[in-house]
């Protein structure tokens, strides 16, 4: 047997019609609204994985520039014995001034 039912051109039909179509509306409403949902959380995702990149990059940079002081210092050290306690107070000043600005970028990059 089958489960199709007549249509009738009376009232209750169009009724159901209207009520059919309201419904395809509130679905198809929910649909684009949790497309837009997705693309916002997309491009937030994109957002902070740059951001992560962007503070890597920064730290890359000072570790290296803190490696090239350090290896200055050892080289400078080495030239003249007596300079090397200034040395290291130089380089300590500079690696110091160099960490507080990756906490910077840090800091300004998450916001």
């Amino acid at each position: 047997m089958s489960n199709l039912i007549p249509a009738s051109g009376g009232t209750s039909n169009f009724l159901e019609r209207r009520e059919d179509r309201a419904v395809y509306r509130q679905i198809s409403s929910l649909e684009r609204s949790k497309a837009v949902g997705l693309a916002r959380l997309e491009q937030q995702a994109e957002l902070e994985a740059a951001k992560a990149h962007a503070v890597g990059y920064v730290g890359q940079q000072a570790m290296q520039a803190v490696t090239m002081l350090s290896q200055m210092e050892g080289q400078l050290g080495a030239a003249c014995p007596l300079a090397v306690t200034r040395l290291q107070g130089i380089a300590d000043m500079t690696a110091l001034s160099i960490a507080q600005v990756v906490a910077d970028s840090a800091r300004k990059i998450g916001r």
